[in-house]
Protein backbone atom coordinates (compact mmCIF):
# COMPACT_ATOMS: atom_id res chain seq x y z
CA UNK A 1 0.00 0.00 0.00
CA UNK A 2 2.18 2.78 -1.33
CA UNK A 3 1.60 6.50 -1.63
CA UNK A 4 3.83 7.09 -4.67
CA UNK A 5 4.28 5.32 -7.96
CA UNK A 6 7.98 4.85 -8.76
CA UNK A 7 7.60 3.08 -12.12
CA UNK A 8 5.04 3.51 -14.91
CA UNK A 9 4.52 2.28 -18.47
CA UNK A 10 4.42 5.11 -21.05
CA UNK A 11 5.66 5.73 -24.59
CA UNK A 12 9.22 7.03 -24.91
CA UNK A 13 9.63 9.79 -27.54
CA UNK A 14 13.25 8.76 -28.07
CA UNK A 15 13.29 4.98 -28.47
CA UNK A 16 9.65 3.83 -28.49
CA UNK A 17 7.12 6.51 -29.49
CA UNK A 18 4.55 3.94 -30.59
CA UNK A 19 4.78 1.48 -27.70
CA UNK A 20 4.95 1.78 -23.95
CA UNK A 21 8.16 1.06 -22.06
CA UNK A 22 8.89 1.01 -18.34
CA UNK A 23 9.86 4.43 -16.99
CA UNK A 24 11.27 5.44 -13.63
CA UNK A 25 9.42 8.34 -12.04
CA UNK A 26 12.00 10.98 -11.09
CA UNK A 27 9.54 13.64 -10.00
CA UNK A 28 5.92 12.59 -9.36
CA UNK A 29 2.88 14.72 -9.97
CA UNK A 30 0.28 15.38 -12.63
CA UNK A 31 3.05 16.46 -15.05
CA UNK A 32 5.76 14.02 -13.97
CA UNK A 33 9.41 13.82 -14.92
CA UNK A 34 10.30 10.27 -16.00
CA UNK A 35 13.30 8.36 -17.34
CA UNK A 36 13.05 5.51 -19.82
CA UNK A 37 14.66 2.32 -18.50
CA UNK A 38 15.46 1.24 -22.08
CA UNK A 39 17.41 4.27 -23.34
CA UNK A 40 17.65 6.53 -20.23
CA UNK A 41 15.89 9.39 -22.03
CA UNK A 42 14.38 11.88 -19.56
CA UNK A 43 11.12 13.61 -20.45
CA UNK A 44 7.84 14.77 -18.99
CA UNK A 45 4.55 12.96 -19.20
CA UNK A 46 1.02 13.68 -18.10
CA UNK A 47 -0.10 11.23 -15.39
CA UNK A 48 -3.72 11.03 -14.42
CA UNK A 49 -3.60 10.87 -10.65
CA UNK A 50 -6.00 8.37 -9.18
CA UNK A 51 -8.21 9.61 -6.38
CA UNK A 52 -7.78 7.89 -3.03
CA UNK A 53 -10.29 6.46 -0.59
CA UNK A 54 -10.12 6.32 3.17
CA UNK A 55 -10.14 2.92 4.88
CA UNK A 56 -10.19 1.82 8.51
CA UNK A 57 -7.11 -0.01 9.80
CA UNK A 58 -7.01 -1.95 13.06
CA UNK A 59 -3.49 -2.30 14.46
CA UNK A 60 -2.72 -5.01 17.02
CA UNK A 61 0.36 -4.78 19.23
CA UNK A 62 1.21 -6.80 22.37
CA UNK A 63 -2.37 -7.90 22.99
CA UNK A 64 -3.82 -4.42 22.54
CA UNK A 65 -5.24 -2.73 19.47
CA UNK A 66 -6.20 0.67 18.14
CA UNK A 67 -7.99 1.96 15.06
CA UNK A 68 -6.74 4.52 12.56
CA UNK A 69 -7.46 5.54 8.96
CA UNK A 70 -5.33 5.35 5.81
CA UNK A 71 -5.75 6.70 2.26
CA UNK A 72 -5.00 4.51 -0.77
CA UNK A 73 -5.97 4.19 -4.46
CA UNK A 74 -9.25 2.26 -4.73
CA UNK A 75 -7.95 -0.08 -7.47
CA UNK A 76 -4.83 -1.10 -5.58
CA UNK A 77 -4.81 -4.78 -4.57
CA UNK A 78 -3.80 -5.60 -1.00
CA UNK A 79 -3.14 -9.02 0.49
CA UNK A 80 -2.46 -10.72 3.82
CA UNK A 81 1.25 -10.73 4.59
CA UNK A 82 1.95 -7.38 2.92
CA UNK A 83 3.48 -4.61 5.01
CA UNK A 84 2.96 -0.85 4.90
CA UNK A 85 3.54 2.25 7.01
CA UNK A 86 0.81 3.60 9.27
CA UNK A 87 1.26 7.27 10.18
CA UNK A 88 -0.74 8.36 13.22
CA UNK A 89 -0.45 11.39 15.53
CA UNK A 90 0.91 9.05 18.21
CA UNK A 91 3.47 7.12 16.17
CA UNK A 92 4.68 5.99 12.77
CA UNK A 93 4.89 2.22 12.56
CA UNK A 94 5.33 -0.64 10.13
CA UNK A 95 2.39 -3.07 10.10
CA UNK A 96 1.59 -6.36 8.36
CA UNK A 97 -1.85 -7.20 6.98
CA UNK A 98 -3.38 -10.19 8.78
CA UNK A 99 -6.87 -10.04 7.31
CA UNK A 100 -9.18 -7.96 5.12
CA UNK A 101 -12.84 -7.49 5.98
CA UNK A 102 -15.02 -7.04 2.89
CA UNK A 103 -18.39 -7.50 4.55
CA UNK A 104 -20.06 -8.30 7.87
CA UNK A 105 -18.07 -11.18 9.38
CA UNK A 106 -16.51 -11.84 5.96
CA UNK A 107 -12.71 -11.84 5.76
CA UNK A 108 -10.50 -12.59 2.77
CA UNK A 109 -6.75 -12.79 2.18
CA UNK A 110 -6.77 -10.50 -0.86
CA UNK A 111 -8.96 -7.68 -2.15
CA UNK A 112 -8.88 -4.26 -3.74
CA UNK A 113 -8.85 -1.25 -1.46
CA UNK A 114 -12.25 -0.33 -2.87
CA UNK A 115 -13.75 -3.63 -1.68
CA UNK A 116 -12.07 -3.55 1.72
CA UNK A 117 -14.03 -2.22 4.65
CA UNK A 118 -11.54 -2.86 7.44
CA UNK A 119 -7.87 -3.84 7.16
CA UNK A 120 -6.63 -5.90 10.11
CA UNK A 121 -2.93 -5.64 10.89
CA UNK A 122 -0.29 -6.16 13.54
CA UNK A 123 2.73 -3.97 14.27
CA UNK A 124 6.00 -5.53 13.11
CA UNK A 125 8.65 -2.83 13.55
CA UNK A 126 9.03 -3.65 17.26
CA UNK A 127 7.71 -6.94 18.62
CA UNK A 128 7.50 -9.12 21.72
CA UNK A 129 8.76 -12.67 21.18
CA UNK A 130 7.52 -15.46 23.44
CA UNK A 131 10.37 -17.66 24.68
CA UNK A 132 10.13 -21.08 26.35
CA UNK A 133 13.35 -22.51 27.80
CA UNK A 134 14.19 -25.90 29.30
CA UNK A 135 16.82 -26.50 32.02
CA UNK A 136 20.30 -26.94 30.64
CA UNK A 137 21.42 -30.54 30.39
CA UNK A 138 23.52 -32.17 33.10
CA UNK A 139 22.34 -30.02 36.01
CA UNK A 140 20.62 -32.89 37.78
CA UNK A 141 17.66 -30.69 38.66
CA UNK A 142 14.06 -31.43 37.74
CA UNK A 143 13.11 -27.85 37.16
CA UNK A 144 10.11 -26.99 35.03
CA UNK A 145 10.39 -25.05 31.81
CA UNK A 146 10.22 -21.26 32.01
CA UNK A 147 8.46 -18.82 29.71
CA UNK A 148 9.02 -15.11 29.24
CA UNK A 149 9.02 -12.44 26.54
CA UNK A 150 11.81 -10.44 24.95
CA UNK A 151 11.25 -7.14 23.15
CA UNK A 152 13.28 -6.67 19.97
CA UNK A 153 13.10 -4.90 16.58
CA UNK A 154 10.99 -6.78 14.05
CA UNK A 155 13.97 -7.43 11.78
CA UNK A 156 16.07 -8.94 14.60
CA UNK A 157 17.40 -12.34 13.51
CA UNK A 158 17.02 -15.46 15.67
CA UNK A 159 19.12 -18.41 14.49
CA UNK A 160 18.89 -22.02 15.66
CA UNK A 161 22.14 -23.06 17.36
CA UNK A 162 23.11 -19.57 18.51
CA UNK A 163 23.11 -18.24 22.08
CA UNK A 164 21.06 -15.14 22.91
CA UNK A 165 21.36 -12.85 25.92
CA UNK A 166 18.72 -10.37 27.08
CA UNK A 167 19.36 -8.79 30.46
CA UNK A 168 19.60 -11.62 32.98
CA UNK A 169 18.33 -14.19 30.47
CA UNK A 170 20.67 -16.32 28.39
CA UNK A 171 19.57 -19.26 26.27
CA UNK A 172 20.57 -21.43 23.31
CA UNK A 173 18.04 -21.28 20.47
CA UNK A 174 16.82 -24.84 19.78
CA UNK A 175 13.73 -24.30 17.60
CA UNK A 176 11.61 -21.52 16.12
CA UNK A 177 7.88 -21.77 15.53
CA UNK A 178 6.87 -19.51 12.63
CA UNK A 179 3.70 -17.39 12.60
CA UNK A 180 0.93 -18.29 10.17
CA UNK A 181 1.16 -14.91 8.44
CA UNK A 182 4.92 -15.14 7.89
CA UNK A 183 5.99 -15.51 4.24
CA UNK A 184 8.68 -17.60 2.59
CA UNK A 185 9.71 -20.11 5.23
CA UNK A 186 10.20 -23.81 4.49
CA UNK A 187 8.22 -25.11 7.46
CA UNK A 188 6.09 -23.93 10.35
CA UNK A 189 8.79 -25.06 12.79
CA UNK A 190 12.52 -24.76 12.12
CA UNK A 191 14.98 -26.72 14.28
CA UNK A 192 18.16 -27.23 12.26
CA UNK A 193 21.35 -25.33 13.12
CA UNK A 194 21.57 -22.24 10.97
CA UNK A 195 17.80 -21.89 10.43
CA UNK A 196 16.95 -18.20 10.79
CA UNK A 197 13.65 -16.42 11.43
CA UNK A 198 13.04 -12.70 11.81
CA UNK A 199 11.58 -11.72 15.17
CA UNK A 200 8.40 -10.37 13.53
CA UNK A 201 7.80 -13.86 12.09
CA UNK A 202 8.35 -15.83 15.32
CA UNK A 203 5.29 -17.27 17.04
CA UNK A 204 7.36 -18.88 19.80
CA UNK A 205 11.04 -19.55 20.39
CA UNK A 206 12.22 -22.72 22.16
CA UNK A 207 15.61 -22.85 23.85
CA UNK A 208 17.90 -24.38 26.44
CA UNK A 209 18.52 -22.18 29.46
CA UNK A 210 22.11 -21.05 29.92
CA UNK A 211 21.44 -18.52 32.66
CA UNK A 212 23.95 -19.33 35.42
CA UNK A 213 21.96 -17.84 38.28
CA UNK A 214 18.76 -19.66 37.31
CA UNK A 215 20.23 -23.16 37.43
CA UNK A 216 23.18 -22.90 39.84
CA UNK A 217 23.73 -25.59 42.47
CA UNK A 218 22.83 -24.90 46.08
Amino acid sequence: MSNTQDRIAVACPSCSPAEETVHEVLKPGGHATVRCTECSHVHKVRIEEESEVERKVVVSQDGESFTTMVDAPPTETIAAGEEFIVDTPEAIMLVRITGIEVGPEQRVDEATVEDARTIWTRAVDNVSVRVTVNPKEGTGFREETRSFKVNVPGDYEFTVGETESFGDEEFLVKALHVRDDAPEYRHGKLDHDGDMVYAKDVNRLYGTDKTTSAWSAW
